[in-house]
Order: C-alpha cells, then structure tokens, then sequence
C-alpha cells in the first residue's frame, strides 16, 4: 500500500475503541490487507467506504471489550482473598507445633511491644493539653556549679514590664522542705483533716498560662482574691463528697500558723503535667503573701517557678538573647554583693517533663533516655518473635516445595505466591494479637504497679490505629522474606525432588540466630549490671546510720509548737534511744544553701554549702562520725553562731580538717557580714542519694527552722507495737494533728525508684528476649532432628552413642550462640557504661559479668537443644529406617 494511502483514521479510532485487545491486532490486520486490494480494484473512496462498513461488521459481542472488574487486580478479587484464606487456616491447623510456636512468639512480642506503647503514649502526654503550648516556656537559673529550675522572686515582673515580646507572666512558689499540708474541713460537728501533698502557692495569672479543665468556678477568676484555694476533683471528693464545693472553707495548717482559705474552684486531675498538683492557693494571702511582697533581691531565694507566655510569632533565639542584659541591667548589683554570678534560660513547657533533669524539679520528671531505651527492646523483642517466623518458614520449605511448584505450573504468578504467604503470616499476627490482648489485660495491673501508672488498654482513640498498625507491620515484616523466598522455586527443580536449601538462606538463618541471642545476652548482661548498682547503693555505708530510724514530720503549728513536750514524752520508751528535729534530713531535697568564704578571703572567693537546721542531739541521733572537735551543747550558749562542717566544705574553703575547728567562716546577708565558728569537722556523708557527689554540707543551730522533722533513732523488733505507743504519745500532745510517720532508710530509698523500676522492666524484658529464642531454637532444632531422623537412625545401627548424636546435633546451634556472645560483650559493655554514668559512686563492670552472662545464654540454649536431640537420640533406628 502506498505510504500516502491509508484507511479512514476515524474507522481505525471506532475499532481501537469498541475492539477486546487480543484480537484487535489481527482483526486490524486483515481489514488492512482487504483495504489495499479494494484499492487496487475499486479505487480509494470505494476502499474507504468498504473499510467503515467491514468496521461496523464488527461490531460483535464476541469482539467487544469486556467490562473492567471492580478490583484493580485480580489478587484482590474475593475468591482469591478466600482460598488464600482456607490455604492459610489449613497450614495453620495441620502444623500444630511450628504454629503453636510462632503464634505464642508473636503473641509475647506483640504484648511486649503494646504494653510499652502504652507507656510511651502516657509518657509523652505531659503538658501536651494546654492551650498555646508551644508558646509556654519555663525560666530557669544557670550558675557555674548547677542548673536551676526556678528563679528570684522578681524575675517575672521585670519580664512582663522590659519585653512586649511577653504577654503573660506567672509564678509557683513549692516552699522548701516543706512537702505536706494539714488539711481540715469541719461541717455539722464532723471535721476530716489529713496531710495532703502536692500544693503550691500560685500568682492570679496562673490559669491564663496552663490550661486546667474546671468542674466547678471560672479558671480565670479563680486565684484573683486573697486565700482562695482551687482543689482537684480528687481531693474535692475526699474532702467534700460529690457536689459543688465552691464557697466552703479549709483550715490550712502550716509549721507557721493555721490560715483560712476559700475554695474558689475544681480542676479535674484527668490530664498529666510536670506540674502534678492536687491544690493551688493564692500567692497572695494571710501566710506567704508578705514574705513573698518582700522578695525583691535578684540573687537570692531562687525558688520561684517562673513561667511566661511569648506573643506568637516571637523569635525564641532571639528573645533569650537579651537575657543577659536583662539581667545585669536589673540584677547586678545584688549578685556582685553576694559574690555570684548567674544567667537566665529558656525551656519549652512540654519539653520539661521528658527532658529535665535540674535541680528543685517540681517533681520527679520522667527520661526520654528511658523511653528510647524501652522503645527500643520492644521493637527488638518483636524482632526476634518475627525472625522466629523466619527462621522456620524458610527452614520448613522444602515441606510446601511441592505446593509452590505445582502452582507454579497450574500458571500461578509470583505475585499471586507472595500475596499468598503474607496473608498466612498477617493471619498468624492477627491470630497472636487476640492473645496478646488477653496477655496484656492480664498483666497490666502488674504492669501498673512497677510503673506507677494507672494505664488502661484503650484510654486513647489513636492507640487503637497504632495496635492495627504494628500488627499488620508485624505480619509482613515476619513473612515478607518467607513469601519471596518460597515464590522464588523453579517448578521444574523442586517437582523433580532436587531443591537444595541455598547457602545465602541458611547463612541469613543462622545470622538470624545469631541476632536473637545477642539481643538476649545484652539484656542479660545489663539485668546483671543494674542489679549490681541497686545492690550497690543499698548496701553502701553513707557516712550516718540510716536503720532504725523513725521519722515524724512537723508540718503544723500544733506540732511545731508542742515539739519539746512529744520529745520528752516519746524519750520516755525504752526502746527510744535519742530523738532530735532538723529542717531536714538525709535522702529528701535540702534547698538550704549559703555561700560562706574563710578568714582572709572575700565573699568572690566564697563556697556555696548546702546546710541543715539541726537540734543538738541531731548529730548524735543519726550516727554521724565526728573527727574533730565537739557536737552542739544546749549548754553552751555561743552555739547560736557554731557550724559543724563535712570534710568537703573544710577543703573547699581552704582548711585543714585538723586544725580548723575554732577558726571562722562568714556569709554575707543584706551587705552584712555574719561570722560562724567551726565547733566539728564529721566524716564526709551522703546527704542525697549517690546520683550526686558528696558536696559541701554544714549543720547550724540557728539559721532558720530546726522543727521540721523529727527523727528518733530506735531499737526494737516490735515496730508496730512501738509505732503504736508512739502514736499514742503523738495524740496526747498533738490531738488535731494526724501522726505520720515514714522510716529513714525508706525514704533514703526512694531516690532510687526509677533505677528499680528499669530493673525490673529490663528483667521482664528479658525473660521474654530469651523465652522467644529459645522457642524459635527449639523448632529449628526439632525440624533440623527430623530432617536428619534416618541419618542418626544409621549412625546408631553403626554403633554411635547417644552423647555422640546429641553433641553432632547440638554443636551447630552452640556455635551459634558463641559467636553472639563475642558480639555482646562490646555492645553490653558501652550500654551499660553509658548508663553508669548517672551515678558518682558506681560499681565495676568486671570482666567475669560477661562470662556469667554467656554462661546463662548458652546453659539455655543447651538445655532446649539438647532436650530435642536427646529425644532423637533415644529412638529406636527402626522406625526411622523400615522404610528403606
């Protein structure tokens, strides 16, 4: 045909239309050909006009497109997904064991993993509700020797009146060393009073920064008046009982004086925040509100938590820049009289609950370390159930060889292969996740306990998202080398009965292996190392004698003023064999701190000591060694300016312990300068826990409050019967006051809850890495015996012994677990050197806790390996070759 002569493209258009592709081209082909000869015969218009009439011909049902299905493939047609279905749940049920094992496997995982999702969820809730958070910043302190969370009382004031960049300032006062408040609510000759903790004095602006949802008032009036007080629907119920409360009034007992106070709203405690309040009061009132007023020195009394509010849109770099001329433009006089030198930081309020870690926190913060950490095992945890699933599906693949094959010859594509087996694998998940679910109702009671949450399995919407999301991740992570391993068999080979396991397979099973007990050894090694440190900072003497001590706080005017009398009452038990009050006392936050400098020197030079408001017996009552000079005297009346020093202070100020008792050290207060004589010098002791370095510590007798806390050293088995007699003395003198009391040793504790929390979720952890492996060992084993069943039935025919088929059988999987020791040590030793270092005294991670930690691996390992091949051992060889 000419190249200028061809058919009506209009014609061709209909056809290429209407026509099903497979038989458009040799349909198109002919009408061609019979268009050329029409041309030859008839001439072009003849042939065109024949052409559209033989197109319209056409126009057949069997020539006709058929319509498009509704699925896009036919993977995901309904009988397909069916018989994917039924292949899966046949599998499934025919082999018992191999699925037993990796549902269980992937059960605890999937527990594991959601237990701690929840945690992680709960974790980062902190300060996440309120409105503007992103707006919210704390101001804190930096010194050269630490870092502060809160500020000089005038701090606020100056931001809001020097920065229009600020466009709200508030503050919260948390009263040093006093942790408690007597609460009294009296109502138709009924009266309820009881300690309460977690109140903080608060400015009227307090509810225009942070958001607290009311149950009852109006958050932006509800501070603006004189004692007013907003309680937490919980503490609301304890006090009041359903109902509204506004209106009534608390007695509010404090060491000072008992002080009314109106109740002027309800928050509800649902939400979580760094600040874990159960009651707010005005900072303007009866109590505080004059000292407060007073406060207008920039380098003093640092204990104000200041919070602003940035305008949006404001450059935060920008804005901390002129910090510092702030600073100096309003406090350098004050901190050049004290000698010290100080700057101001910014930190995002939902940032201070998982990042901060600073001195006088509000209260205990949580670790994002931490939770990196626990994120981190989970997902390994899950890892090691998913190589399980691995493992044996690959290992077990020359039982459905023969099914691949055989589809692959019925015309089954890869694609429709791979979907196959990761539709087993995602049933399997899904079948481990209705276990998992029943596990974690189960243990989140216990859970809750070790972490101190109160966790429900749903509390979020978004946790349910994430429970379908790890499970569908799980199933394909766990079957996704499986599915294209499997698909990837020729028909031709394994129909012929010739497939051999490939070296890259078993060499990625047995990396896999590998992996699994590294992971396990770790954990090992670092359930070891934790122990050791608890073990370590329970057992380390700290310089005073913690045991058999009783500790009562004095946290009301009642109590403070009826002190002598209780002492003298409680002094008369034989079993109490000294008794003293302090401000405070070792293991509890002391903010008590001066800067003193020694004779010849300058308050430039001076030494910031922590000190302890202390009655006379105190140094006596809790075991303090004295290594030179005397302990405080009632008799002596120049004790009034007297100072027992730690062997830390002496140094730093520049003395001898030998000869430094009688000479003096000063500090400076209002430009005056106060002179104290050194009366003793104890051993050094460890007044905070041994997170910190033992610092500088001094007791005096005068230097604010010393009936805080009384402390009364005791001998006896029978505590209760003595907590009992001292109860009663207790009401004798303090019939208003409830008793409370707490022992030394226990509170000293305390400091250590996050440490024994993380021991025993690492514990936990793992428990479960090495019950995964080895249940993943135990069916490699088991398929590995049963592959090699007439092999060992011919050796014992031969004459081998059973400890000679159990160590051929063994040996592989020891290898194994030897080379994931050598590359655990490294590992385990950086994690847990890294984590030691939160500590000043700290143990050794010596050379022996690795072998003990191998030892246990491979003792595990052992014992699941051999019980399988001492069973294969022990069977009769005719069985296994009657066959042949």
């Amino acid at each position: 045909m000419p190249s200028a002569i061809k058919p009506p493209r209009q014609a061709d258009r209909l056809l290429e239309w209407f026509c099903a592709p497979h038989l458009l081209e040799e349909v198109q082909g002919d009408l061609y050909e019979r268009f050329v000869r029409d041309v030859e015969v008839g001439g072009v218009r003849r042939a065109n006009r024949r052409y559209w009439i033989n197109v319209l011909r056409f126009i057949r049902p069997f020539a006709l497109k058929r319509q498009l299905s509704q699925y896009s493939s036919p993977l995901l047609h309904p009988v397909m997904l069916s018989n994917h279905f039924k292949i899966a749940w046949r599998n499934l049920v025919k082999n018992k064991v191999y699925s037993a094992i990796n549902i269980f496997g992937l059960a605890v995982g999937l527990t594991t993993c959601l237990l701690i999702t929840l945690y992680v969820f709960d974790e980062r809730s902190y300060d996440k509700h309120h409105n503007h958070a992103n707006q919210l910043y704390r101001v804190n302190t930096k010194t050269k020797e630490q870092n502060w969370a809160a500020t000089a009382a005038p701090t606020a004031l100056g931001l809001k009146t020097d920065f229009p960049e600020v466009e709200q300032v508030t503050r919260l006062l948390k009263v040093p060393n006093m942790d408690k408040m007597l609460l009294r609510y009296t109502y138709k000759n009924q009266q309820k009073n009881f300690f309460e903790t977690n109140g903080y004095y608060v400015d009227s602006t307090f509810f225009e920064l942070f958001t607290y949802p009311f149950k009852y008032g109006n958050p932006q009036t509800a501070i603006n008046r004189p004692n007013t007080l907003v309680v937490s629907e919980t503490l609301s119920n304890k006090l009041f009982g359903e109902g509204n409360p506004i209106g009534k009034v608390i007695h509010v007992g404090l060491p000072f004086g008992d002080f009314n106070y109106t109740v002027s709203g309800v928050f509800s405690d649902t939400h979580k925040s760094h600040i874990d309040a159960h009651f707010f009061l005005s900072m303007q009132n009866g109590d505080m509100g004059n000292w407060v007023n007073q406060q207008k020195n920039w380098a003093t009394n640092n204990i104000f938590y200041t919070y602003i509010k940035l305008k949006d849109g404001v450059n935060v770099q920008a804005f901390e820049a002129k910090l510092p001329a702030f600073l100096t433009r309003h406090g350098a006089a004050d901190l050049k009289a004290l000698g010290v030198s100080k700057e101001l930081a910014l930190q995002p309020v939902p940032d201070i609950y998982l990042t901060s870690d600073m001195d006088n926190e509000i209260s205990a913060n949580g670790s994002l370390t931490y939770l990196y950490v626990f994120g981190s095992i989970a997902a390994f945890l899950l890892l090691i159930a998913c190589i399980n699933f691995m493992n044996l599906s690959t290992a077990r693949s020359e039982k459905r060889a023969k099914e691949v094959g055989i589809r692959k010859a019925m015309g089954a594509i890869r694609a429709s292969l791979v979907s196959q087996f990761l539709g087993e694998s995602v049933l399997m998940s899904i079948v481990a996740l209705f276990l998992a679910l029943g596990f974690i109702q189960l243990l989140l009671p216990v859970f809750n306990s070790f972490t101190q949450k109160n966790l429900s399995l749903f509390q979020n919407p978004v946790f349910a998202v994430w429970v379908a999301a790890i499970t569908i991740l799980t199933g394909l992570l766990s079957g996704l080398y499986p599915a294209f391993y499997l698909s990837s068999f020729r028909p031709i080979t394994v129909l012929k009965g010739k497939l051999i396991n490939s070296f890259s397979a078993t060499a990625l099973r047995k990396g896999l292996v590998v992996f699994q007990f590294t992971v396990s050894i770790v954990l090992i090694l670092g359930a070891i190392v934790i122990w050791r440190q608890l073990s370590f900072v329970q057992n380390q003497h700290l310089g005073f004698n913690k045991s058999q001590k009783i500790v009562i706080p004095l946290q009301s005017n009642q109590a403070a003023t009826n002190y002598t009398a209780f002492k003298d009452e409680i002094l008369k038990n034989p079993n109490v064999v000294s008794a003293a009050s302090g401000s405070s006392y070792p293991g509890i936050k002391n903010d008590n701190d001066l800067l003193f400098y020694a004779e010849g020197k300058s308050v430039h030079e001076a030494v910031d000591i922590n000190f302890a408001t202390v009655e006379n017996d105190y140094v006596e009552t809790l075991g303090f060694k004295l290594l030179y000079g005397r302990v405080f005297s009632k008799n002596i009346t120049a004790d009034s300016t007297s100072i027992i020093l730690n062997e830390v202070a002496i140094k730093q100020l520049g003395y001898d312990p030998k000869t430094a008792v009688g000479k003096n050290i000063y500090f400076e207060w209002q430009n005056v300068r106060h002179p104290m004589q050194i009366v003793g010098v104890v051993r050094n002791f460890n007044y905070e826990s041994l997170h910190q370095a033992i610092k500088p510590f001094g007791l005096t007798t005068t230097i604010g409050n010393n009936h805080q806390y009384f402390i009364a050293s005791v001998q006896t088995k029978e505590y209760d019967k003595l907590l009992a007699d001292i109860e009663k003395d207790w009401k004798k003198v303090n019939p208003d006051t409830p008793f409370s009391y707490s022992f030394l040793d226990q509170d000293f504790q305390r400091n250590y809850e996050k440490e024994q929390r993380t021991s025993s979720i690492v514990l936990y952890f793992t428990l479960i890495a090495i019950m995964i492996a080895c249940l993943g060992l135990f069916g490699l084993v088991a398929f590995s015996t049963e592959q090699r069943m007439k092999e060992i039935g011919v050796r014992k025919v031969l004459g081998a012994s059973v400890p000679s088929i159990v160590a051929l059988l063994s040996k592989e999987f020891v290898r194994l677990v030897l080379v994931a020791n050598l590359i655990a040590v490294p590992i385990g030793w950086y994690g847990m050197n890294q984590w030691l270092h939160g500590f000043a005294y700290k143990v050794a991670i010596e050379w022996w806790l690795f072998v003990l930690a191998g030892l246990l691996t491979l003792s595990t390992a052992l014992l699941t390996v051999s019980f399988q091949s001492l069973k294969a051992a022990l069977m009769n060889p005719v069985r296994s070759l009657r066959s042949e």
